[in-house]
């Protein structure tokens, strides 16, 4: 179970992290004309990082119910 968790938790932050390069290249290939779009974009890109936060805390609670179902 803590397993199919663990890869789960893993392939989202994969998604993540591409999605995170992908708004990146977006941001640095527009002009810088509209503000509007680049607020968005940095919303956008800042969003995607409390994800990978996220994950990481998801992948550590999940070690440690791991460690503590090994060791019971």
């Amino acid at each position: 179970m803590f397993m199919q968790v663990a890869i789960g938790a893993i392939g989202i932050g994969i998604v993540l992290m591409v999605g995170y390069l992908v708004i990146a290249q977006v941001k640095s290939a527009l002009p810088v004309v509209d503000a509007n779009t680049t607020a968005a974009l940095e919303s956008t890109q800042a969003t995607v990082f409390a994800g990978f936060g996220l994950i990481a805390v998801g992948i550590i609670v999940l070690a440690a119910f791991g460690l503590i179902n090994v060791f019971r």
